[in-house]
């Protein structure tokens, strides 16, 4: 009997202390020993949410919704806007922006439409360990709307970046749904740049803001350098490890749901986790907005703290009743402006190094983390992530070349053109079919590739 009694209390005990961990585990924590992240590499992000938002928007010279101090754009610089009806499901609505003042060329990508059956299709087509792409696996519904969307419009964003000189930076940014097309959008571009007439890696950038978990862990660290996930303290999409179409099959119970991949992934061994390939993860570099603290009421100014994790990356569920209104591009929008506009000041006022020196240092650090990431990956045997230290290794060694490869004068450069273009080719192949009249038109679930 007193053994009986001694079990009880012990498990009496354990789950207490599971549930008082739980319970007491918020947000803030994922990120609580990340460095915080400066205003110049903070500052594009307000500026991509309020974009988002505007693809919302029927008539931007007439808003119906604007942000607090408007949409701050120019409307004449908007060089397309796509509409549901013009996509036909293939992808989110979205615009292409032209900011002349910043030299950037915008893509902007709405995010999940709960009214919208196509929305729910993007993310119904995948399963678990269904798409690889370039030595890791990403969502196969996501990767299909992004190959069809660069497939489109590659030919208007080569022509404007061209007409511009060649030197305006090319971004991709969306929202929940739209940050994974935007996040896949971007490695798919990377790996084949000369869609787009050969565009440097470096003119390349992605925000993904509430991003979905929609790349391998090898692929978010990999990209890390040009993908940016913005995170707002207790966003649930980031940290769910759920497959997103469950997710979303469940929308209706989701605090039930969270609970019980909560109390499931107790169980599941941290290692055990980054050893398997086919988990999905949010993409990139992170910056973590932090607004509430733990056992204080109301909401604090906010910081956001920045870093590249490997082991850690947003695993654990926050039972929090912010869970899902973080996830708000308007909310997100809103704190990253004040976030902003605090990192100035203080900056302003702590400032003892010329700018530019600074900016500079910044750069050198940035790169050094994502080197240490590639580094961390490989110490934990994360798989495929030793061919990604070799593939950085080589892009070094290129660039420190002074070749003329960007040009394609080279026969190197040629060759390397032409075989970007036949996986190009490949890849449209395996995603899509054409129809009787020559369109492409997407491959059914059942059609489609399985790579196992």
């Amino acid at each position: 009997m007193s053994v009986i009694c001694g079990v009880e209390c012990v498990l009496l005990l354990g789950c207490s202390r599971w549930a008082w961990k739980r319970c007491t585990y918020v947000g803030s924590d994922d990120s609580e020993t990340w460095p915080l992240a400066t205003p110049d590499e903070f500052e594009p992000v307000p500026r991509v949410c309020r974009l988002i938002l505007a693809v919302y928007e029927t008539d931007l010279r007439n808003p119906e919704f604007p942000p607090d101090g408007g949409y701050r754009l120019n409307p004449d610089w908007v060089l397309k806007r796509v509409t549901y009806e013009q996509t036909l499901g293939r992808a989110p609505p979205y615009l292409i922006y032209a900011d002349h003042d910043r030299k950037e060329i915008v893509v902007a990508i709405r995010g999940l439409n709960l009214a919208k059956e196509s929305d729910y299709k993007l993310l119904l087509d995948n399963r678990l360990g269904m798409q690889m792409f370039d030595g890791g696996y990403v969502h196969h519904g996501l990767l299909k709307s992004a190959v069809w969307l660069l497939k489109e419009e590659s030919e208007t964003l080569k022509r404007v970046w061209e007409e511009t000189g060649k030197e305006y930076q090319i971004i991709f940014a969306g929202h929940s749904l739209g940050s994974g097309v935007a996040a896949l959008l971007t490695i798919v571009l990377v790996n084949h740049r000369d869609r787009l007439g050969g565009i440097p890696r470096s003119k390349i950038r992605c925000y993904a803001v509430a991003p979905a978990r929609c790349m391998s862990l090898n692929l978010a660290v990999k990209y890390a350098d040009v993908i940016h996930s913005i995170i707002l303290q207790d966003d649930f999409l980031p940290r769910t490890p759920t497959p997103l179409e469950d997710i979303f099959k469940s929308i209706f119970c989701l605090p039930c749901l969270l609970f019980l991949v909560c109390l499931r992934d107790t169980f599941i061994p941290e290692d055990r986790k980054l050893r398997d390939q086919r988990r999905l993860y949010a993409p990139g570099r992170m910056y973590h907005i932090v607004e509430r603290k733990f056992c204080r009421c109301g909401r604090f100014p906010p910081e956001v703290r920045t870093a590249i994790p490997v082991d850690g990356r947003f695993e654990h569920i926050v039972l929090s009743c912010n869970a899902t209104s973080d996830h708000g591009i308007i909310w997100i929008e809103r704190e990253a402006e004040k976030a902003l506009n605090i990192m100035r000041e203080t900056k302003s006022e702590t400032i003892t190094v010329p700018p530019k020196v600074q900016k500079l240092e910044r750069l050198q650090t940035i790169e050094k983390e994502h080197k240490d990431a590639l580094e961390r990956a490989v110490t934990l045997n994360i798989p495929h992530a030793a061919s990604t230290v070799d593939e950085l290794a080589e892009k070094e060694e290129t660039q420190a070349e002074p070749t003329q490869a960007d040009k394609g004068d080279t026969p190197k450069a040629k060759s390397e053109t032409s075989s970007r273009g036949a996986n190009w080719d490949e890849l449209v192949e395996k995603l899509f079919k054409r129809s009787e009249s020559g369109n492409l038109i997407l491959k059914k679930e059942s059609d489609s590739p399985q790579i196992q």
